[in-house]
């Protein structure tokens, strides 16, 4: 196993017990909380063997579909999955997790359930396809870390069948063979036109980021100091390279006695943690 954790299996039936959506994945979540005496601590929160799966619908052109799966001591995670003309595509992921959950959370400050919501990031899918992804990936959202691996998801499904055709994740798709060096046998028949390369305009080069000064106190003291310059580098359809500036963000955060945690906010939905 990839991760130690139990594989989820979701088989959803219309009304006429027929398979609507179909899921079967892995998951965990590596979640930061605030212990009781003031220090910040990552704790892995793993599915149990027993997982119910109360309140997941099929949907349909109108209403969105539901996955929903409670785990362990009060813990759920849910998906709603909407449907536009070909395609279907993950809407928003919910995960509540209960600090009482003493064996994840042995000395938590607060104490109850946390609820996070995320957009999911995945691309649309065929309709009458099915989604799969060997590959794990990761999705971020405030204090928590979701990771998932080995997914084979098919929402809208047509006729009670699951699709035997996929759609992979990019992470899946394998790359390009290498180019094959040019042996004497090969070249001696190869054409001899040839024909130069179209000129290619050079990138415009990224300014450095600015250097900024963020700092926390703990009463009137300094306990975190950090002078940095950052720059994101995003990987989507396109590279996005991404500078923050000094200027319009916003440092916070908490210093414990052991740990510290250093938030900067750019005030544009980008957030990062140390």
């Amino acid at each position: 196993g990839f991760f130690k954790s139990y594989a989820v299996e979701v088989d959803i039936k219309d009304a006429s017990n027929a398979t609507c959506l179909y899921a079967d994945w892995m998951m965990r979540f590596l979640i930061t909380y605030e212990s009781n005496n003031g220090d910040y601590k990552t704790t892995t929160l793993n599915l149990s063997s027993n997982v119910t799966h109360n309140g997941s619908v099929c949907g349909n052109d109108t209403q969105a579909a539901l996955v929903a799966v409670q785990f362990g001591e009060g813990h759920s995670w849910s998906i709603n999955i909407t449907k536009n003309n070909e395609t279907y595509q993950g809407d928003f992921i919910t995960l509540t997790y209960n600090t009482n959950d003493t064996a994840v959370f042995p000395d938590a400050k607060r104490k109850g359930p946390v609820t996070v919501l995320v957009k999911d990031p995945s691309r649309p899918v065929l309709l009458n396809t099915v989604f799969v992804c060997h590959s794990s990936f990761v999705i971020e959202a405030g204090n928590t870390t979701q990771i998932f691996w080995n997914i084979t998801m098919q929402a809208f499904v047509q006729n009670g069948t699951v699709s035997k055709n996929e759609t992979r994740c990019p992470a899946d798709t394998p790359t390009s063979a290498p180019t094959v060096p040019p042996t004497t046998a090969n070249v001696t028949t190869a054409s001899t036109t040839t024909m130069s390369p179209a000129p290619t305009t050079a990138p415009k080069p990224v300014e450095n980021p600015d250097t900024g000064n963020y700092s926390l106190k703990s009463g009137n003291k300094t306990c975190f100091l950090a002078t940095v310059g950052l720059q994101l580098n995003v990987s989507q359809d396109k590279p996005l390279l991404i500078n923050i500036n000094p200027k319009t963000t916003i440092a916070d955060g908490a210093c414990g006695n052991t740990t510290a945690t250093l938030k900067l906010n750019d005030g544009n939905s980008t957030l990062i943690g140390f």
